[in-house]
């Protein structure tokens, strides 16, 4: 039995069918984001499942942005668990000063649209691996690239990491919902409840700087 591929089931909710692959991503991705909503170290290798299972997944209902973007956040996954590992301290959460938040909002504007471009012609370019051409490239491209600066964020505790978060949960519940992974849709819905939680536990915690 191959439990990778979206068509193998492993049981039917409310009349959903829900793959293994789907179900494996969305439980570690539920207890990865939890455990980053507490500043918690475990987030890094519970996250390692998730993006695995969830680049199988995104191959699969032709979200290539997204599939490219699990390869990113395995890289920054492992940077993340060294940088909260191999301090003695604890990583104090700061906030980006105003040219920050610039940078960061001009890298995602000029990001989506590079990305979106690209993956609009994967399927042109590269026949033999995508043979289906990518499903919403731009507002897939747009979570990719917020993901990353998300993810940058996360690693170097800064909490304007959840801002981001939940403008990519918002969209990614649509943009789900749309491509009929409803699983992982309420999925995200989950995370934008615990983004907006980890938004207001780090502001109480907040080193100005």
């Amino acid at each position: 039995m191959n439990y990778l591929d979206i068509h193998n089931i492993a049981c039917t909710i409310m009349g959903y069918p829900l793959s293994y692959i789907e179900l494996l991503a969305t439980l570690f991705g539920l207890i990865s984001v939890y455990y980053a909503s507490r500043g918690n170290v475990l987030t890094w290798p519970t996250g390692i499942i998730n993006e695995v299972a969830l680049a199988v997944l995104f191959y699969q209902v032709q979200l290539y942005a997204d599939m490219f973007l699990q390869v990113y956040f395995f890289i920054v996954t492992i940077f993340g668990w060294y940088h909260w590992k191999s301090n003695t301290a604890d990583v104090p959460i700061t906030r980006l000063n105003s040219k920050g938040v610039q940078l960061y909002i001009t890298c995602l504007v000029i990001g989506t649209i590079i990305l979106g471009t690209v993956i609009r012609q994967l399927h042109v370019w590269l026949p033999a691996y995508f043979t289906m051409p990518a499903a919403y490239p731009y507002a897939d491209s747009f979570v990719t690239v917020a993901s990353i600066l998300a993810t940058m964020l996360l690693a170097k505790k800064q909490l304007e990491n959840w801002m981001f978060w939940i403008v990519v949960d918002v969209i990614s519940v649509v943009l789900y919902l749309i491509k009929g992974i409803n699983f992982l849709s309420l999925e995200y819905l989950l995370f934008l409840g615990l983004a907006s939680w980890g938004l207001w536990q780090w502001r109480k915690k907040v080193r100005y700087a």
